[in-house]
């Protein structure tokens, strides 16, 4: 669902082309450490104007990502 806005900020921060992002990349894959992560979700949190929190939930993936964002919205 959000898909499409996480593979353009993905692609915006690290120059990948967007088709280079799959649902299945993981963030270390796309050349995205912890700090670019915090970043990353700052930057999503602008885009969609809602805030993300993580707490101690495990995001690897695109897909990890899309699915924590979409359990927020209830």
């Amino acid at each position: 669902m959000y898909f499409n806005a996480i593979a353009k900020v993905i692609s915006d921060r690290t120059g990948c082309d967007v088709s280079a992002v799959k649902p299945e990349s993981t963030f270390t894959e796309l050349g995205i450490d912890s700090l670019d992560t915090v970043e990353l979700l700052m930057n999503l949190e602008d885009e969609l104007g809602m805030e993300i929190e993580m707490g101690d939930q495990t995001v690897k993936t695109v897909d990890d990502l899309d699915k924590l964002i979409q359990s927020k919205q209830g």
